[in-house]
């Protein structure tokens, strides 16, 4: 089976990058199979194939990921029948309008969310299906535009390790005894809320722009997912608005366990600590307060998460923390200028290659997540926040 990534950073089979990479099987064929059905022709959908790979190429280009841009344009120009004259203004001259209502309202969506989620709002999600876009296809766009923004992180991540060079195992200096650990007496126990800037630790709701499935009305591939997706999903307006697509959702499931309770490689507090960064960094309230959470539960503290809440710039407890916070944000900030330059202080921390895939795993899917979050609904606060 072709694989998008390792062919598009160039990786042989055998050389370091690739054997690392494909340590996480499931993610590399979980990442192919949802690249696959977006941007494939299997879908029964009015977003057609080409108007998917337009907008993916269109996407990538925003975000500075020339080789992502390349790849989706030429498989665009295979189509020649189906690439209307919309399409090739787009294709042709950067920044386009075309005075098609329904794909400049889907253009909008794409440019503001390729690299600032959080400027995108309700107005422009419902100015999509107000264009003569549907339900389902208006949530098909959603995905696409999170998958692409995920793929295009993860691919020059993964070019940048290739770059790098292999090393199969982190560095074997003598272990130093770290301090006991003390909770900072400005902060609540872990377990309290921690509320910061806008930000917090404690549970919050989540409501949909756009009207989710009926559980009880819903077909039988939608039902199932839905029984798989969550124990409460048939309660909850995520799993209900993405159900509108039930083999995307199945799919982007998939990735999303396999980056995040793999065994081995990256801890699971460090993952969350990714997670965190990246939704810091785009301004995703909801995310930051799942992860923040998750990570407290795990790690038994919140002084990174309250670091993060402040100043993610400056945040990190020690070298681990710092580097992987620090990649995550130029990953999430600035996808075309990452490089080297940002996995190397990953290595010098002692991470191994493997670690550094599922960091560049967890700050690349929460791309994709925090676009959900932000673009199809809003969080709720608690009453008495």
């Amino acid at each position: 089976m072709t694989d998008t990534i390792d062919r598009l950073a160039g990786l042989a089979a055998g050389s370091p990058c690739f054997t690392t990479r494909h340590e996480r099987e499931k993610v590399a064929l979980a990442t192919q199979a949802c690249e696959d059905l977006l941007l494939g022709n299997t879908l029964d959908s009015a977003l057609t194939q080409a108007e998917r790979l337009v907008l993916a190429a269109e996407q990538a280009r925003v975000s500075g990921v020339s080789v992502l841009e390349a790849e989706y344009r030429a498989r665009a120009e295979t189509l020649t029948d189906a690439i209307t004259p919309e399409l090739r203004q787009i294709l042709d001259q950067a920044g386009a309008r075309t005075d098609d209502a329904r794909l400049d309202a889907m253009l909008h969506f794409v440019r503001t969310l390729a690299l600032n989620p959080a400027e995108s709002d309700r107005a422009a999600l419902l100015a999509i299906p107000a264009a003569g876009l549907s339900l389902n296809d208006t949530v098909l766009l959603a995905q696409l535009i999170g998958f692409v923004a995920y793929q295009a992180r993860l691919l020059v991540g993964v070019r940048a390790m290739d770059a790098m060079g292999g090393k199969a195992e982190a560095a074997t200096a003598e272990p130093v005894a770290a301090a006991a650990f003390v909770h900072p007496a400005n902060l609540p126990a872990p377990g309290e809320p921690l509320r910061r800037n806008g930000f917090t630790s404690e549970t919050l709701g989540w409501t949909s722009w756009l009207e989710g499935l009926d559980p009880d009305t819903a077909t039988p591939e939608q039902q199932q997912v839905l029984d798989v997706s969550h124990p409460k999903a048939r309660g909850m307006d995520f799993y209900l608005v993405l159900a509108r697509q039930p083999q995307v959702l199945l799919e982007r499931s998939q990735a999303f366990n396999a980056i995040m309770y793999a065994p081995g490689g990256l801890s699971r507090a460090e993952r969350e600590v990714a997670a965190t960064a990246v939704s810091r960094a785009n301004g995703c309230v909801y995310c930051a307060s799942v992860h923040a959470q998750r990570f407290e539960q795990l790690a038994k503290r919140n002084d990174v998460m309250a670091q993060m809440f402040d100043d993610p710039d400056t945040a990190g407890t020690n070298a681990r923390e710092r580097a992987i916070i620090q990649s995550a944000l130029v990953l999430t900030r600035a996808p075309g200028g990452f490089g080297v330059q940002n996995l190397q202080p990953l290595r010098d921390a002692g991470l191994s290659d493997l670690e550094i895939l599922d960091m560049l795993h967890s700050a690349a899917l929460f791309g994709w997540a925090n676009r959900l979050m932000l673009n199809l609904g809003q969080e709720i606060w608690p009453a008495n926040a």
